[in-house]
């Protein structure tokens, strides 16, 4: 669906779990979720479970059927700084955005 209004997601890896938490613009909170990580042929899957899945206000209907119980994202670039995130019945794709570095000031 494409309401005009961008999904952000932000990955990182914890204790060798792949934790992915998606914001929509002005909604907040999509899903966040921790799970296995497994290389596959299009590039990387993670599962997880129902305990392993928070679903946040933004979260439509079809979404919360869909993987509300658990379930899997495949990970897979196309491009040199973009993602494509898909599960059953969505996709979204994905362009990293550089980060802000923060340097702070030395002490005298």
């Amino acid at each position: 669906m494409d309401d005009g209004r961008p999904l952000s997601v932000t990955i990182m890896e914890r204790d060798g779990l792949l934790l992915m938490e998606f914001n929509k613009t002005g909604e907040g909170l999509w899903a966040q979720t921790k799970g296995t990580i497994c290389k596959v042929e299009s590039g990387l899957e993670t599962t997880f479970t129902g305990e392993q899945i928070r679903l946040g206000p933004a979260a439509n209907l079809i979404l919360r059927l869909a993987i509300g119980n658990g379930g899997k994202f495949t990970l897979t670039r196309f491009g040199p700084a973009q993602l494509r995130i898909a599960t059953n019945g969505w996709k979204g794709d994905f362009s990293a955005k550089p980060s802000s570095l923060v340097v702070p000031n030395s002490l005298p």
